[in-house]
Formats: structure tokens, C-alpha cells, sequence
């Protein structure tokens, strides 16, 4: 049996292309969902195609803060004690191989149950590396501990293998031909988006390294609000964001600036503003994949990335530094390039392997 076990959006993003290859085949497979974005997930999967889970580990509410991730991983953690149990009612009694996405808890989560279930571990996205176990945190520690636990490591690019083997892991390294991400890009971006540059700007943050830090998001609300000065920006909100911004007194301020403060979209709607921005701001990594391959003007706002896509091209680094974060917006069209092919289908490797498993 293939159980795919999922709980964020970006997870139910990214796999959506395998999912539903899966049912175009015929593939008999067990989907679970960790509970870590239930409400959101809901209309999520109508969205992208993909049927309800077969399991859902808890019900109710996203997990927003800290304290509650906290109190939502204690829950799920006590399943791992009872190995029979957590067989029989997370896994539906069936071996076989589960497949995880990522560095988020979730996925920290699922390869824990996974392996302690008896069941094979396979790794999409595998190999992305930042080189600093602290740094973000807790994704990296998260990788590492994935990877370290996973039979099959699904790897989207040449520097996500070579980061494998200096590993030198256990598990079976599988070169992909890119990341999901482009499967999805091209099968959710509307039709109805405007020529390039004749949107809003758009800004997202949402990063626990961007949040914890007061003078990181003090910066960031006041780049917005200079731009909002020239040009119409968008600032999709997620939930901890808005939380941040309501405690720390930047709302008022960012509607003051004339900034469209807005929350989460649906995942179509959501690309198709990336392709119609003049540029983008953002901490997102999976944004990033997105407006590289889009060739949007990007701002990443971080110290570091992990993931190479459009660096160097259409995205910059920001890493908080005002001279940088001052050439990028000078003139951030020079940095907009062709938009990528999205002929690669990378879940079509990731099925054929998956199906050779025992």
C-alpha cells in the first residue's frame, strides 16, 4: 500500500500532482492528514483536485502559534507509544511505503509514525540544505532528521543530490527532473491574470525566523510602506502574521501607507497575482520556486535559502541588508526573466519508483 501523509498547504500543493496521477492510474493509495492546517485543507483539496483523507489526526482549527503547534505535536506524539495501535488506526492495518513532504512538523510527525508503524519512508523533496542545524529553525533539524529516517529520498535538483551524498544516508537517492512545484504552478495558474507588472505588488511573511524578531519585522513594514507610496501593494496575510503585526501596532500603519492588507487565497487566484506583480516580496520558499519559475522579480526576504531556484536570475537575496534591499528596488524589472517551460513531470518518475517498492 502507497499512504501519502500530508498537513499543510504547501505539502497538499506540491503532492496534489502525484495524488492525482494516483487516481488517473488507478493506484489504490491510503491519504492521511496530519490535522496541522484542517480547516484550511478542506477547501484546499476541492481546489487542487484531491479526494478526503482516509485519516484525519485531528480536526478543528490550523495551528497559528507556538503554543498551539506545541500542544497539537504533544497530542499526535503519544501515538507513538502504542506501535499496534498507531498501525492499525493511523495506517488502516497496512504495511507498505508512506510518503512525506518536506521540513515541516508534519513531516517530522509523519516519518516518526511512519517508521514506527513498520512502514518505508520516501522523501519528496529531499536533499534541500541550508548547512546550519539552527538556522531556519526548525526546518533544518527537521530535514536532517527526516532524511536520516527515510528508505527512498526523492531529490529535486543536482545540488539536492550532491547535498544526499555528502550525507552518505542509508536511504536510495532518486534524481528528479525538478520539483513538483512546477506541476502545480502549471495546472492551478488562472487564465485570467493581466500582462506582467500591471498588478499589485505583492508581499507575504510568514517565517518563525522573520516573526521572532522584532527588528526584522519593524524593517519589512517599513520597506512595504515606501513602496506603498509609489505603487498598489498586496499584503496576503497568514495567520501568525497577522497576529505579529496586530500585537507590534504595524496594521494601522501598513492601511495608513494605502496597503491592501488581505488573508490567504485560494492557491489558483494566488499564482496568477504572482504573475501579474511588477515584483514580489517574500520570505516564502515554495513562493520563491514559484516566481522563479514564473521569472517574477523577487525579493527574498531571509539571510539564507536553502533552495537555489531563480537566485541569481530573477530572485535576490535580501538578507536584510539595506544596500541590497535598495539596488532590488531600484529597478526590479531588469531582474524579470522569461518564465520557465513546465515540461518536466517529476511525479511521474516519483509514482514508477513508488510502485517498484515490495
Amino acid at each position: 500500500m502507497i499512504h501519502v501523509f500530508l498537513g499543510t498547504k504547501a505539502q497538499y500543493i506540491k503532492t496534489a500532482p502525484l495524488l492525482r496521477l494516483l487516481d488517473a492510474r488507478g493506484v489504490p493509495y491510503r491519504l492521511i492528514d496530519s490535522g496541522q492546517h484542517a480547516a484550511l485543507s478542506v477547501g484546499l483539496r476541492e481546489e487542487l483536485g484531491v479526494r478526503a483523507p482516509d485519516h484525519l489526526l485531528a480536526a478543528g482549527r490550523d495551528i497559528t502559534s507556538i503554543p498551539q503547534a506545541a500542544a497539537w505535536a504533544a497530542r499526535l506524539a503519544w501515538r507513538l507509544l502504542d506501535r499496534r495501535r498507531l498501525r492499525a488506526e493511523v495506517f488502516g492495518g497496512r504495511g507498505g511505503v508512506c510518503v512525506v513532504h518536506g521540513d515541516t512538523p508534519s513531516t517530522l510527525l509523519s516519518a516518526l509514525m511512519a517508521r514506527r508503524a513498520g512502514l518505508r519512508v520516501a522523501h519528496l523533496e529531499a536533499g534541500l540544505r541550508s548547512g546550519h542545524l539552527l538556522h531556519p529553525f526548525p526546518e533544518e533539524l527537521i530535514r536532517v532528521l527526516v532524511m536520516r529516517v527515510s528508505g527512498l529520498l526523492f531529490a529535486p535538483d543536482e545540488e539536492a543530490v550532491a547535498n544526499l551524498r555528502r550525507m552518505r544516508l542509508r536511504g536510495e537517492i532518486v534524481p528528479l527532473p525538478g520539483n513538483t512545484v512546477a506541476e502545480s504552478l502549471a495546472h492551478d495558474l488562472g487564465d485570467t491574470a493581466g500582462a506582467p507588472g500591471t498588478g499589485p505588488v505583492v508581499v507575504t511573511m510568514h517565517r518563525v525566523e522573520n516573526l521572532n524578531r522584532r527588528e526584522r519585522v519593524q524593517q519589512f513594514v517599513d520597506v512595504v510602506c515606501r513602496v506603498a507610496a509609489t505603487r498598489p501593494v498586496r499584503f496576503v496575510v497568514h495567520g501568525p502574521t497577522a497576529e505579529t503585526l496586530r500585537r507590534r501596532g504595524h496594521v494601522g500603519r501598513l492601511r495608513d501607507a494605502g496597503v491592501e492588507l488581505v488573508p490567504l487565497v485560494r492557491h489558483g487566484e494566488f499564482v496568477t497575482m504572482l504573475r501579474a506583480a511588477p515584483f514580489v516580496i517574500t520570505d516564502g520558499g515554495s513562493i520563491q520556486e514559484e516566481c522563479a519559475l514564473l521569472g517574477v522579480p523577487t525579493l527574498l526576504w531571509r539571510a539564507a535559502t536553502e533552495r537555489a531556484d531563480g537566485i541569481g536570475t530573477n530572485v535576490v537575496l535580501g538578507s536584510y541588508d539595506d544596500r541590497v534591499i535598495e539596488s532590488f528596488l531600484a529597478d526590479p524589472e531588469r531582474r524579470r526573466v522569461p518564465p520557465a517551460s513546465g515540461q518536466h513531470r517529476p511525479s511521474e518518475i516519483v509514482l514508477e519508483r513508488l510502485l517498484q517498492e515490495p
